[in-house]
């Protein structure tokens, strides 16, 4: 398979074959129901639908308006797209009528467009509002958050989010900028944290950690992702499908830890009466750790860092 390069503003899904492939469409699953619950700009939808049976459903997620514009362009009645997190998917199917899903799939990047439109704010290459929701509808700006929180926080967040060693001299940074001038576009953050950041890894920029950090924060990313892993166990069925694709280190580690939370149970000392029936039981079997090839890696240089993690439900309790 021959794989081209990714021109900009447009936008190629990471580990597109693979994560459809680990749903395992195919038999009685093909007429199941699935949710994508990050529709980005429609990859994993669209192939997900065109591998399915004509009674399965696709209920997708998404906060940004854009996106929801994307999916409201197709027109399949097996396919309903919510505006709203991932980590709203109990609420959204309990008020659609639906108990358990057959499958689960995460991507938790942000796509491409968002990435390289300078309007969006995400990313200091090009300079633009400093603005960095997901959902441009609601929240809090980051450049209203960089002007009214503490040196305090900002450091925490920058810190924690952002794994910046740095941070306490950019929160001071930042503090002491938004006294003279407010802080409103890309080029100007990027600046200060690059007074402020001394030496840096070969090949990263210095404002690189920060702008996560920020956009993590601002998104509450962790928040809904801790809120969707608890969401997507208690709504997939006995022998459905969990795969996350994550693309840094804090993500990776939460769904991580909460596979093996499920998968790996303490077991009583061997020496007690007990029966085998009333020994404690996985609640997920560990399937699959996923990267991608050398070849996606090639063509599109942002799925290197990306992460793909497959469980199955068992029959354990809810």
């Amino acid at each position: 398979m021959t794989i081209t390069a990714v021109p900009a503003f447009q936008h190629r899904t990471v580990l597109l074959d693979e994560a459809v492939d680990a749903l395992e469409l195919s038999g009685d699953r093909a007429n199941g129901i699935y949710i994508d619950g990050t529709f980005g700009r429609g990859g994993h939808t669209r192939l997900i639908l065109s591998r399915l049976g004509p009674q399965a459903r696709l209920i997708a997620f998404d906060k940004d308006p854009q996106a929801i514009a994307t999916a409201e362009q197709i027109q399949d009645p097996r396919f309903t797209i919510v505006h709203d997190s991932f980590a709203t998917m109990a609420d959204a199917l309990a008020e659609r009528g639906i108990g358990k899903v057959d499958g689960i799939l995460l991507d938790l990047g942000i796509s491409s467009p968002q990435v390289d439109d300078a309007a969006r704010g995400f990313s200091f290459r090009n300079d633009g509002p400093l603005d960095m929701r997901m959902d441009t509808t609601r929240g809090q700006s980051a450049a209203e958050w960089l002007a009214m929180e503490s040196v305090e926080t900002l450091e925490k967040v920058i810190r924690d989010y952002g794994e910046e060693r740095f941070a306490f001299q950019i929160a001071k940074a930042i503090v002491a900028r938004r006294e003279i001038e407010p802080i409103s576009t890309t080029r100007q953050l990027a600046g200060i944290v690059a007074g402020a950041v001394k030496t840096r890894e070969k090949g990263k920029d210095p404002a690189t950690r920060t702008f996560q950090a920020i956009r993590i924060y601002i998104n509450k990313e962790l928040e809904d992702l801790e809120a969707g892993l608890s969401h997507a166990y208690d709504c997939v069925a006995p022998g459905g499908i969990l795969a996350i694709i994550s693309f840094h280190s804090l993500e990776d580690r939460m769904v991580k830890r909460f596979f093996a939370s499920k998968a790996n149970v303490p077991q009583p000392d061997r020496r007690l009466p007990i029966r085998a029936v009333d020994l404690p039981q996985p609640e997920l079997k560990l399937l699959a750790k996923i990267k991608p090839s050398d070849a996606e890696v090639e063509a599109n240089p942002r799925a290197r860092s990306a992460v793909m993690r497959v469980a199955r439900r068992l029959g354990g309790a809810a």
